[in-house]
């Protein structure tokens, strides 16, 4: 415990007499200093027993005694010892005063008492202090170290820390979720502190912060865990006081610890994810036998049930750009070797939403006990997770708050994905596929592609394959490049209505519209049959195309409907 001044009185050598605030012995002294200075308070930390013979001061004035006890007080001195018999026969009532006044102890020394003598006292007093925090902090890493290696690992590791610190520990998983924490109660109060969390995890590890529980009376303090870029997790312990000396060895002693699970844990990840990529490969290459084989125990349970395929990539708010075109997976760049390192995540610049996204189907994958199949694939993410299981109901959450954070809800006509994404924020799109099995996994993969795309030029943020399939496939008629290729095809035919030569693309959208029946196309048009057949020979000469053909007849009809509905929407 610390050294107080009720210890040096207590003090059978020392001898010294209390004259002044009795009621504050119980402070704790972090050292003894003497000064004969009339103005000590520059040279002053804190917490100091100032000794002083007033070889300079004039203690028996009672204005000099007050200001001079009210400078050092405000000071953080904890207490006055005052020589008798140097250059006082003894202590000046007007010193006595003062220091009752305010409330500062002062404590006369006699004269066969040194000074050195009582920072003597001090000194060793701090030092052994200092040597049973440093003891405590030792045993408590012992003691951790032994828990982190049992079979309960970190719940045991943090029910040992919070009994250390008389406070409660929780531990946050790299998604933000809690996954531990001791007392059972604690749980509760660790998922009120989310946000605080959220914010740490976006500063490079390791990083720490001092947070306040409005719900409580606790000091809470987060420190990141991790060594890269990202942190893994983080670790909250919550007391009633600000952290000794030994509790600090102690948090530091489960930091290291935790820090060293979650790297082994991460190298575990790697390799998890180089055996993840060459089971898509196979899977996309239609060899559904070897990647079985390859997935053993760890992605085995996956690929015996009916699983979707999830690709999801960043969507820059100020710069939405049209899905690429359908690729195979590592076709936009070289799969991770086997038994070399893994590709970098995301490369260079790693977009912080595909780590967020990851985390969170990892993290509810874990709490289910399933699996789910991730590969990073330059810039993008490819994943395999079980139909219906908690990894794909993470993903449908995660975009609902992505959606209600960017404002990217699905876009009515005529707003643009830009403006459906949200402002200056990056976002993200993904498509999911059907429910799918080993057999069809190349089918289920260009099934997500074309999800994505929809996703990407809708501005939302997920999208199922289901939802495509049921829907209408003139919405994708909006894209620029389809625009350009019905004005290029129909242009001749407008440049002959405009010399006011005949009305020949109106003709063509109701003979096209009426299923190439003349009487009833012509009907509608209001002119002759013959009149119509006139026409129809024109477009076929002007376009240097047959009619009679059922593709010209499809390109001519998606041309009309391109050109009727704006670029953009």
């Amino acid at each position: 415990m610390p050294h107080t001044l009720a210890s040096l009185v207590n003090h059978t050598a020392l001898k010294l007499t209390v004259l002044a605030g009795e009621d504050r012995l119980d402070v704790p002294v972090r050292w003894a200093h003497a000064s004969e200075l009339i103005d000590p308070v520059p040279y002053m930390e804190g917490g100091e027993l100032l000794l002083i013979t007033a070889l300079k001061l004039d203690a028996a004035d009672p204005d000099t005694a007050r200001r001079y006890v009210r400078r050092v007080a405000e000071a953080g001195v904890v207490g006055l010892g005052f020589a008798v018999g140097v250059n006082y026969e003894e202590v000046p009532q007007a010193l006595v005063d003062a220091a009752r006044e305010r409330h500062l102890p002062l404590l006369a020394v006699p004269r066969r008492t040194p000074f050195i003598a009582i920072s003597k006292a001090v000194s060793a007093a701090v030092a052994a202090d200092q040597y049973r925090a440093v003891t405590a902090g030792f045993e408590a890493q012992r003691e951790l170290t032994r828990a982190a290696l049992g079979a309960e690992g970190p719940a045991e590791l943090l029910a040992r820390l919070a009994a250390h610190l008389d406070g409660w520990a929780a531990l946050y998983d790299a998604s933000g979720a809690v996954v531990a924490a001791a007392p059972d109660w604690a749980a509760r109060r660790a998922a009120r502190l989310a946000q605080d969390v959220a914010r740490l995890r976006e500063r490079p590890a390791p990083a720490s912060a001092v947070v306040s529980d409005t719900d409580g009376d606790d000091r809470v303090e987060l420190q990141s865990l991790g060594t890269g870029r990202r942190a893994r997790g983080v670790l909250a312990v919550g007391t009633a006081a600000p952290l000794g000396t030994a509790e600090r060895y102690a948090v530091h002693a489960a930091v290291a610890l935790l820090t060293l699970t979650t790297e082994r844990s991460r190298a575990l990840q790697d390799a998890e994810q180089r055996l993840g990529a060459a089971v898509l490969k196979m899977l996309l290459a239609g060899e559904p036998d070897h990647a079985r084989a390859v997935a053993g125990r760890l992605y085995g349970g996956l690929l015996d049930a009916p699983f979707r395929v999830l690709v999801a990539e960043p969507v820059p708010a100020d710069d939405q750009q049209p899905s690429p075109k359908l690729s195979t997976p590592f076709e936009r760049g070289d799969p991770p070797a086997q038994g070399g390192p893994p590709s970098p995540p995301w490369g260079a610049g790693a977009p912080s939403v595909l780590d967020a996204l990851a985390d969170a189907l990892d993290s509810a994958a874990a709490r289910s006990g399933e699996a789910v199949l991730a590969v990073p694939d330059v810039g993008r993410l490819i994943v395999l997770v079980a139909d219906g299981g908690a990894a794909a109901g993470a993903c449908a959450e995660f975009a609902a708050a992505a959606e209600a954070r960017l404002g990217a809800q699905p876009r009515p006509r005529g707003r643009s994905a830009r403006e459906a994404a949200g402002r200056g924020t990056e976002g993200l799109a993904a498509g999911l596929s059907a429910p799918t099995g080993p057999m069809a996994a190349a089918t289920a993969y260009r099934q997500a592609e074309q999800a994505l795309a929809v996703a990407r030029r809708r501005g939302r943020v997920l999208v199922e394959h289901a939802d495509v399939a049921a829907g209408s496939v003139l919405p994708l008629l909006a894209d620029d490049a389809v625009h350009a290729f019905a004005d290029g095809l129909l242009r001749a035919l407008r440049e002959h209505d405009a010399t006011g030569r005949g009305d020949l693309v109106a003709s063509l959208r109701a003979w096209l519209a009426r299923h190439g029946q003349w009487d009833a196309a012509a009907a509608d048009l209001g002119v002759h049959r013959h009149t119509l057949r006139y026409r129809m020979r024109r477009v076929e000469e002007i376009l240097g195309r047959s009619l009679d053909d059922p593709d010209v007849r499809m390109e001519l009809w998606l041309a009309l409907k391109a050109t009727s509905v704006p670029p953009g929407e």
